[in-house]
């Protein structure tokens, strides 16, 4: 019998850690157990999908479902029980956990769920169907095998497949599956009734094998490692505060796993850890192991609490490689009534501190996230909050919106806040008693100028030069939304270079502004990611100079691969692609503004 767990994430780069967990268990408790996995992306098209799923020819398939995908994996599901209307189909994850009753009752295709963590009540359903199979066929049926016995032991033609009557075919095949004492399941019975069992036990982290033993076809993909389970904090919006059972993976095995992931150089870990750093002394363990066996390559991803963060950690984050961590830093917001609403402790004058003494290490990329919707979080409060965070500069910043989960606290509140949410997933926040939809949708323009032109990384210095001429820095990207808006720009998708060009085209109105250094900010920032094949239509004349710089380049035997650009204010700046910066991927620069204008002097 086939097992086939299928992930849809939600792009090539992701994978899923879950469905490699789950058949690592389950191989370990039944040896040989044919379990295949399915991984393709929500950019998939779905009929690619379908057809690799029905040339499996899976018995049973197993859909890991979460907020993003599940839509698209309800559709697979329909159609895949069309073309293999023999296959078990069972969904699991975090979007069907809460509601398993109802997602049956709708989903008449799907035969069952298994809620919470499934290592142990997969490998239960694999045992179980596999009995089913060593009983399923009578004493002197002839027809077509079973899948997983061998075709040659059998004889008979087409028409004589199906189950005598007197095993009352499809049904008796039902029947004798048993899964009356498995926990953490809803099923669909063999009477057509729904049935619900209790909860599943929870596995302590050190059973669950390491489940990465081929870094095969994770090549440019993101591997996710989970060293903890649990959270110990109760943020309402969130799903990890119903499980108040914080387990540890034992720190010597994750070492040696993290090894493996070095040896093999791999480009990104990331941690799934909840808060990574709740016990110190496992987060410590683990800081100083990596940072004491970097390959120079492998990045690793934490979501921490930097409040949180000792002295001790901090000093080792000092002494790292530049690149070799990367920590996201869940802020949310800084208004005291919105941190006590949502049941979060931060105290965001220290978490300050910390964001500002981990970037004057300048060896760490920092990912900070706020959201929009929480509540007593109105427009006005909001701008603070963004005002507050940007001031940490960032390398990333975050700006998401509520999404009201199920399960979660927040649901249970939403008539007291006033919230209204979408109906369909991701369930995001329509509007609250504090925040309308008018203001919903400025903040959706924020976004997504936030994220093109602050998190992309390309206009760094550009955004920083303007800040001058704003009240605030919410407010350049509040103004460049609506400008957006008002052109027809916002549904467009637009090359990096047009980008310059309709920030040029915004500021055009910004009367304080000089034209002339703005472009020149812009030049330094295309220049700063790439060695232009041509120069943008608004860079300065490099004309007058290129005797001088020809003669600087040859003699200071200054590589191809590498750019002189003489700017308005008489600096010249030497990039150089061949050495970049781990954190911003930016071209080395260098000042050489002194050799080349006594080039100039001495011609």
């Amino acid at each position: 019998m086939k097992f086939l767990l299928a992930a849809i994430n939600a792009k090539y780069i992701h994978s899923n850690p879950g469905v490699y967990s789950l058949r690592a268990f389950a191989r370990t408790k039944i040896p040989g157990a044919d379990i295949e996995i399915g991984e393709y992306t929500i950019n998939h098209q779905m009929d690619l999908i379908l057809q690799d799923i029905y040339r499996r020819k899976p018995d049973f398939i197993g859909f890991s479902c979460y907020i993003w995908n599940i839509s698209y994996i309800m559709e697979i599901v329909r159609d895949v029980k069309k073309v293999l209307p023999e296959a078990e189909i069972w969904l699991g994850g975090p979007e069907v956990s809460y509601d398993a009753k109802k997602v049956l009752t709708r989903e008449p295709d799907v035969r069952g769920i298994m809620r919470g963590e499934g290592e142990l009540t997969f490998t239960e359903l694999v045992r179980a169907y596999l009995q089913r199979e060593k009983t399923s066929v009578p004493d002197g049926y002839t027809g077509e095998s079973f899948r997983g016995q061998a075709k040659e032991e059998t004889s008979g033609c087409a028409e004589n497949t199906r189950m005598p009557e007197n095993a009352e075919g499809e049904n008796a095949h039902s029947d004798r599956l048993d899964l009356s004492q498995i926990p953490g399941i809803t099923y669909r019975a063999a009477n057509g009734e729904i049935e619900e069992h209790g909860p599943q036990r929870l596995l302590s982290l050190d059973e669950i094998p390491f489940y990465y033993d081929d870094m095969a076809g994770f090549e440019n993909r993101i591997v996710y490692y989970e060293s903890s389970r649990g959270c110990p904090f109760s943020c309402s919006y969130c799903l990890s505060s119903i499980d108040k059972k914080l387990r540890f993976r034992d720190t010597e095995t994750v070492k040696k796993e993290l090894q493996f992931f070095i040896d093999n150089k791999v480009p990104q870990v990331k941690f799934v850890d909840r808060t990574f750093n709740c016990k110190h002394d496992h987060a410590m363990a683990i800081w100083k192991y990596i940072n004491e066996h970097d390959n120079g390559v492998t990045n690793f991803h934490f979501e921490i609490s930097a409040d949180l963060l000792r002295e001790e950690e901090l000093q080792e984050m000092s002494t790292m490689r530049p690149g070799l961590i990367q920590l996201e830093i869940g802020v949310q917001s800084t208004n005291s009534d919105t941190i006590k609403a949502i049941h979060r402790t931060m105290d965001f004058e220290k978490l300050k501190g910390i964001v500002d003494r981990i970037h004057s290490f300048g060896n760490i990329h920092q990912h900070l996230d706020l959201i929009a919707g929480l509540p007593y979080e109105d427009y006005d409060s909001f701008l603070h909050s963004f005002n507050d965070v940007y001031a940490l500069k960032p390398q990333q910043l975050q700006l998401g919106f509520l999404k009201v989960l199920k399960g979660s606290h927040m649901m249970e509140m939403c008539r007291e806040y006033g919230i209204v949410y979408k109906t369909q997933e991701p369930y995001e926040v329509l509007s609250t008693k504090w925040l309308d939809y008018d203001h919903v949708l400025k903040l959706k323009t924020v976004e997504n100028m936030v994220e093109v032109y602050y998190n992309s990384g390309q206009f760094q210095n550009t955004l920083e030069y303007l800040e001058g001429f704003f009240p605030d820095a919410f407010s350049i990207y509040e103004r460049l939304g609506n400008f957006y808006m008002e052109k027809g720009y916002g549904d467009v998708s637009h090359t990096r270079m047009r980008r310059y060009e309709i920030l040029l085209e915004f500021l055009e109105d910004v009367s304080e502004i000089s034209m002339d250094q703005v472009k020149d900010q812009m030049v330094y920032d295309l220049y700063l990611r790439e060695n232009l094949k041509s120069r943008p239509g608004f860079a300065r004349d490099q004309k007058p100079f290129e005797r001088q710089i020809w003669d600087f380049r040859k003699r200071e035997k200054v590589a191809k691969n590498a750019h002189v650009e003489v700017f308005a204010d008489g600096t010249v700046l030497l990039l150089n692609y061949a050495d970049r910066d781990p954190l911003t991927n930016n071209a080395h620069v260098t000042d050489v503004t002194k050799d080349v204008f006594e080039n100039l002097n001495r011609d």
